[in-house]
């Protein structure tokens, strides 16, 4: 996964979609296992469709939905999708905004936003999607505050010229006072120092479950470039290190895994010759069981230093969608 991310680009369709007013036997095929139906008139090939991430699976429906709607604006989890901005789980609802909206409805996974005003939106390869921005601000006025930060920061990798406080600017204009407070503590801590979603949830959960804050990305500076190494948390005053790592890395679907675990072994060795008394490790499914983080932290000998905050910690694996308990990373590029 890339630290830096273009938001002006449209994610394509992971798989071809088949629609039914361009092809006679589409019923006939969905009939026979070739298809899937995956929206009203749309199919994708079933093979292709099985093989799919959940979040893979939300994009090519939304793809679909944009064939049916070609005014609509595209928002929420919707936008985030088009945008290559993390998406977790598979959303039950593809959202768009369409001119002068009577009400707000919802017919057959796709829900209809009524709004006092349209967002900034652009024009990607002839779909509407709002801005990188106004999504930022949407998803941290209304969803998971660990799921804002995820995307708050992706947003701000994908633009140096943007800022926490701009995001912040940004909710204070909305003629909505809705979920203003949760955006605030969004983007009082969004950074574009994170470099994927793990990251950005886990400092979420670092901090609910009381721990000091930690530095983020540092840099251990060894005898050549090839020694340097890099930690993604950091409490200087404990010389702890934390790493969030994806499973995916030890799967074996990037390679051996043993070697991997082997560099990781190494590596912590490489890292506790220049000072670091211990390196913690979690993955998806420990931040989605915050016992599990919590214990993995506290045997390194990180404190707690401030109260447990339950209510973000017990919505948070429902929150992920799903990502966490497959042991899968979140769509982003």
């Amino acid at each position: 996964m890339s630290a830096s991310v273009s938001t002006s680009r449209l994610s394509p369709s992971p798989v071809p979609l088949i629609h039914a007013a361009e092809s006679s036997n589409t019923a006939r095929a969905a009939r026979a296992g070739d298809l899937v139906r995956i929206g009203r008139g749309t199919y994708a090939p079933a093979e292709s469709w099985s093989s799919l991430t959940p979040w893979a699976r939300y994009l090519a429906r939304v793809h679909g939905v944009a064939r049916m709607y070609p005014d609509a604006v595209f928002v929420g989890e919707s936008g985030c999708a088009l945008r290559g901005l993390p998406v977790f789980g598979e959303p039950p609802d593809v959202h768009i905004l369409l001119p002068s909206p009577t009400k707000s409805r919802r017919m057959a996974g796709i829900r209809v936003h009524a709004s006092e005003r349209m967002p900034r939106a652009e024009n990607l390869d002839g779909i509407l999607v709002a801005s990188a921005e106004e999504v930022a601000v949407e998803i941290a006025r209304t969803r998971h505050p660990a799921v804002g930060l995820a995307v708050a920061d992706a947003v701000l990798r994908s633009d140096a010229q943007s800022s926490g406080e701009h995001l912040e600017r940004l909710s204070a204009e909305l003629p909505s006072s809705r979920g203003v407070r949760a955006a605030r503590w969004v983007f009082s801590r969004a950074s574009g120092i994170r470099e994927t979603p793990l990251e950005s949830v886990s400092s979420a959960a670092i901090e609910w479950l009381g721990f000091p804050e930690p530095e983020l990305q540092v840099w251990f500076r060894g005898a050549s470039a090839h020694d340097d190494a890099r930690v993604d948390f950091w409490w200087r005053r404990l010389r702890l290190a934390g790493e969030s790592d994806g499973e995916v890395k030890y799967s074996g679907l990037l390679g051996d895994a043993r070697r991997a675990l082997a560099y990781r072994n190494a590596r912590d060795a490489m890292l506790h010759a220049r000072g670091v008394r211990a390196t913690a490790h979690w993955s998806w499914r420990d931040v989605a069981a915050p016992a599990q983080l919590r214990a993995l932290l506290t045997a390194v000998v990180l404190p707690i230093v401030h109260p447990e905050r339950g209510a973000p910690l017990a919505s948070l694996a429902t929150a992920l969608g799903g990502s966490a308990s497959a042991g899968a990373i979140p769509s982003a590029r």
